[in-house]
């Protein structure tokens, strides 16, 4: 019995930037467990994070948007 076709799903953007964002925030937590010192500080990291989820949310919300 053949099985029955999945509905074709639509490119979501907010999940590309979504990804990009975290591979990049792993990379930097990377860097600085393997060489031993934090790549950057505190200080300037927990922003950047911050701006970059609410990045996100932007990104989220505009193509959620757009799609209904």
């Amino acid at each position: 019995m053949p099985e029955p076709a999945r509905p074709r799903r639509r490119f979501d953007p907010g999940s590309v930037v979504t990804g990009l964002f975290f591979l990049t925030a792993a990379g930097i937590f990377l860097a600085g467990g393997l060489s031993g010192e934090p790549v950057t500080a505190a200080g300037i990291l927990v922003p950047a994070l911050l701006i970059g989820l609410g990045l996100m949310g932007i990104v989220r919300i505009l193509t959620r948007s757009r799609r209904h």
